[in-house]
Parts: C-alpha cells; structure tokens; sequence
C-alpha cells in the first residue's frame, strides 16, 4: 500500500492514476513545487490550505482540490491530516478544468480513494484495481466546485495589497484606503480590481475574510473571537455572513461539533 510515499519514486510507473495516503501533523507545510501529472487532494481529516501565485484555496475536511499538471503550489495543513492524493497523466481526464478548483467528495467517491490509496501504484491492468481506478477516472469531472477560492490580481502593487490583507484582514477595509496607498483615484481601481480579480472590492473582501476564518475555525478557535477579530460586530453577523455566501452556518460546513463560545 503506497502511504507516506513521494509522487517522484513512483511517477514513471505507466498507469494513467496512481493513488498515495500521507498523514500529515497539524501546521506542517509542504513548500512550493509542481508534478508533471495532475492532482487531486484531499483530506479525510483536518483542513487543507493551497496556495499558487495566482490564489489561495481553502479545502475542509471531506472536500478536495484539482490542480492541474505542473501547477507551481503549497500546501499547509490545520488539524492532522489524513491526505489522499490521485496523481493523474495529463490529458487521461480532459474535463478537468485548467486551474486549481476546490470540489465536493461524495461518500460514493471517498470510498473509492479509500480504496485506491491501498493499492499497489503498478496495480494489475485488467482486473478490480483497474476497474476502480477508471471509474475514479469517470468520475472526476462530476465532481462538484465549491466557491472556496480566492484569486489574485496580475498588477504588481496590487497583487501586494491583496497578500498583505490576506495576512491581516478586515471587513472594514474600504476602496478609498486602498486606491489612497496605490494613489489611484477610486474608479481607476475599481475597473481594474474588477478586472484582475472578476469580483468587486466588496465581494473580494468578504470571501477573503471568510477563507481566511476558515482554518482558524477548523483549528479549534472559537466563532467569536475570529468574528470579532475581521471587524465583525458580533458572531451573528459573521455567521449570517458565512450561511449566505456557503449556505451553511461555519461550524455546521465545517463538520465541526462544539459549542460557539467555548
């Protein structure tokens, strides 16, 4: 069974998907590098931070991400996590999409990878194994994409604002201390935040709040003080906030069970 076993021992094996199960300790950082196959990741436990020069991705517990071959990434990990990741030739899944994406896991396709990561990476053609791995094949593009992504803007100064928030975010922020630093007038960087992000300012703060509450929640913080620390005026509207934009209030998306204020 291929645990604890690097893509690059096993990458010349002439199977379309090899599967691989890696436990991870909580915070354990996994820094930049690129596969020449495709993956997908997952976390049967803990939570899951990706990051490419173009965005961050936010991947709960039961949830994955795609990303496409020789996509430079890294990877930080909340909680322990029991990762399973499927190493994909370029081109055997031709509907998957050519950026990262974040997907739900199915039951159905979950035990299928639970499978998968006990087999041998050259599993025999022709038999159960193959047969296993061609339906996981068969159903990756049915995976459904989840809105946990945010993305960058190409423009330089800009690009720096927006890692800088992501360190430090606020739901106070607004566009006239933002296009004050970039000394920009306020309709010159509102066309081009749209432009290198597809979100208004407004829309880009509020999903950038509440990914970056994502881990800290998964992590065991309590609701009220990561509301209260992006400037919310109390947990009730951090968590109307959160149901609105991912149809679930925080702890419930999460698969988290404890009590808010702890």
């Amino acid at each position: 069974m291929p645990r604890n076993l690097r893509i690059d021992a096993v990458d010349h094996v002439p199977r379309a998907i090899i599967a691989i199960g890696t436990q991870y300790p909580d915070g354990h950082v996994i820094e930049p590098h690129e596969h020449r196959r495709g993956q997908l990741i997952s976390g049967a436990t803990g939570a899951i931070v990706l990051a490419t020069p173009d965005g961050t991705w936010v991947v709960p517990q039961q949830c994955g991400v795609w990303i496409p071959p020789s996509t430079e990434h890294h990877v930080r990990m909340v909680g322990n996590v029991g990762m399973q990741s499927l190493y994909i030739e370029p081109g055997a899944v031709p509907d998957m999409p050519a950026h990262c994406q974040v997907v739900g896991i199915s039951p159905f396709v979950r035990g299928l990878l639970r499978e998968a990561i006990e087999l041998p990476p050259e599993y025999e053609e022709g038999g159960r194994a193959d047969a296993l791995m061609k339906l996981i094949l068969y159903e990756m593009p049915r995976l459904p994409a989840l809105p946990l992504s945010l993305h960058y803007p190409a423009h330089g100064p800009l690009a720096d604002c927006c890692r800088d928030f992501i360190r430090r975010p606020s739901i106070h922020a607004t566009i006239d201390d933002w296009s004050r630093a970039l000394a920009m007038s306020r309709r010159s960087f509102t066309r081009l935040f749209r432009r290198e992000t597809g979100l208004s300012f407004a829309a880009w703060r509020q999903q950038a709040c509440l990914l970056s509450a994502m881990p800290r929640l998964a992590a065991g913080e309590p609701v009220t003080a990561v509301a209260l620390d992006l400037g919310y005026e109390n947990p009730a509207a951090f968590t109307t906030m959160f149901k609105r934009a991912f149809g679930s209030p925080p702890l419930a998306y999460l698969g988290i069970r404890r009590s808010v204020s702890r």
